[in-house]
């Protein structure tokens, strides 16, 4: 069984910065990748970056240069840093496992609060 549990949401000003921690639990060495995916109020939810086996690495194109994702080699804990955070940026965040083989098998943490005040 995996989980996921994720740490370091909260309130930071425009111009901020947070880091954000998702510590793995579980079969975490059959993960291929992992991801933070965001949901603001009303929107559908989002992918901000995604981590590979390879240590490649996607972002959106509104992060780029902004966030940066990062993980260990275990898979134990992947983190999240996001710069110079915008008010667009305010979302739940959420971080997500993926395992593949026969299908893809897909796993969520429970989320965390980013607020960006203007």
């Amino acid at each position: 069984q995996v989980r996921l549990v994720e740490s370091g949401g909260g309130l930071v000003q425009a111009g901020g910065s947070l880091r954000l921690s998702c510590a793995a639990s579980g079969t975490t060495w059959l993960f291929n990748a992992m991801a933070w995916y965001r949901q603001a109020p009303g929107n559908q939810r989002e992918l901000v970056a995604r981590i590979s086996s390879d240590s490649s690495t996607k972002y959106a194109d509104s992060v780029k240069g902004r966030f940066t994702i990062s993980r260990d080699s275990a898979w134990h804990t992947v983190d999240l840093q996001m710069n110079s955070l915008k008010p667009e940026d305010t979302a739940v965040y959420s971080c997500y496992a993926e395992i593949s083989g026969r299908r893809v098998y897909d796993y969520w943490g429970q989320g965390t609060q980013v607020t960006v005040s203007s």
